[in-house]
């Protein structure tokens, strides 16, 4: 009997081991200074587990050659960052043996040939105040490429009474992330602490802002400052709000909504506008932005793009209403938590081809802990995405208190990370 038991004990733990060395997998890959053009030796790689809070299951150092090799414990969702001259850059851990090459850049604290391209603001007014998304679009052409970071990686000045709602940021070819506004100096100047890398093709770095102001429905006047040479500053408002500020003209764009332009703004150059009346966006505006793809045809707006905000990235925004065409980026936070759960709940089996790089913020807010579930979550996803998206198009509108939108936007998140930790 005894033998017994041992020789099943025995097997027992055999299939154990060998079902651990089964999941247990390596990745490898080569990490590329795109600066020099030659491989980047003597950078740390490591293995980042989403579900852990982003803990660091493994760690290696590149070679003479670039290579690295990690040890993938598990199916678990992980990433792959690697440090160079400070600056972090990341990918989705490969999975069915895929390359996990990654490319990196040197660093300097300002580098020529980064600026904004545009700087748009989109405001109406709501409850006693102004509501006012701003969105910084930033190009970084540097030659060669380099990376542009530092405590003070891009600067902005917002009115000194402003209340800062939301932020959020997108690097070129990544998903939006949540990154904190420090304060920098004077009241109303913020920096963020975030690389800015190279552009991707056409794709640079997005920066937004939600901000309010108190405002009474008379009059205010804004002072706008640029930190950074920019070739475009928009302000996008209702039309039955009244707009007056020197250097501006009108460049109507979208019969909707009443859209200024000012063009090549400098830092120390001063600016002013002044809007006064209320209003709202249209709502009716809110269909879908042109160069995506069209729900009847499938088909891709690539006209030339023009002076439209939006113009700059790709294929041309074709109304440049930044507080409903992009609603997406407007939840800031909320969509990448969104985007992650979404990728992780329908993530494809292993074997499949793997993701685009992703090169998240190293002080973005951890991702909740949740793992693969079945239809039934998915389906419970969707339905806190879609009351996430009415909550917020609520807020817009300005047909929700501000309290009760606080509330019920808190009460949802809490509900939606329960939900995926019990998964």
């Amino acid at each position: 009997m005894k033998s017994t038991q041992l020789l099943l004990r025995t097997v027992a733990m055999s299939l154990l081991f060998a079902g651990a060395l089964a999941q247990a997998t390596q990745v490898t890959g080569t990490v590329t200074n795109k600066t020099t053009g030659k491989p980047a030796a003597g950078d740390t790689v490591v293995l980042v587990d989403v579900q852990a809070g982003m803990g660091e299951v493994a760690k290696a150092t590149t070679d003479a050659h670039g290579h690295y090799a990690l040890n993938k414990p598990g199916n678990s969702p992980y990433l792959v960052r690697v440090m160079h001259q400070g600056a972090g850059y990341f990918i989705g851990a490969p999975e069915g043996g895929g390359p996990g090459d990654i490319s990196v850049y040197d660093v300097a604290a300002k580098v020529d040939g980064v600026g904004i391209d545009e700087d748009v603001l989109g405001m109406e007014s709501a409850n006693g105040q102004l509501q006012i998304t701003e969105r910084y679009i930033l190009h970084n052409n540097a030659t060669p490429p380099r990376t542009q970071w530092s405590p003070r990686s891009f600067q902005i000045v917002l009115p000194a009474e402003a209340v800062v709602a939301g932020v959020a940021v997108q690097r070129p070819g990544g998903l939006p992330t949540s990154v904190k506004l420090d304060p920098d100096g004077p009241k109303g100047h913020y920096s963020f602490n975030l690389p800015i890398q190279p552009d991707e093709g056409d794709k640079g770095t997005l920066f937004q802002i939600e901000y309010s102001v108190p405002y009474s429905g008379a009059k205010y006047t804004f002072k706008p400052e640029v930190t950074l040479p920019a070739r475009t500053v928009w302000v996008v408002l209702p039309k039955s709000m009244t707009f007056a500020g020197a250097g501006f003209q009108s460049s109507p764009q979208d019969p909707g909504v009443q859209t200024f332009v000012a063009k090549n703004a400098v830092p120390g150059k001063a600016m002013e506008f002044t809007v006064s009346g209320s209003g709202s966006m249209p709502r009716e505006a809110q269909g879908g932005a042109g160069g995506q793809q069209s729900a009847d045809n499938g088909s891709q707006d690539t006209s030339t793009p023009g002076n439209q905000p939006g113009g700059g990235l790709g294929a041309p925004i074709a109304t440049p209403d930044p507080l409903s065409k992009y609603k997406w980026w407007i939840l800031g936070a909320l969509a990448l938590l969104m985007a992650a759960a979404a990728a992780f709940l329908l993530r494809k089996p292993a074997g499949s081809p793997s993701a685009a790089t992703i090169p998240v913020n190293p002080n973005a807010v951890p991702l909740p802990s949740f793992t693969p579930a079945a239809n039934r979550n998915t389906a419970l996803l969707s339905v806190l995405k879609d009351e996430l998206f009415a909550l917020e198009s609520e807020k817009i509108a300005g047909t929700l208190p501000l309290a009760e939108y606080t509330e019920l936007k808190a009460a949802l998140e809490t509900v939606l990370r329960r939900a995926l930790k019990r998964s």
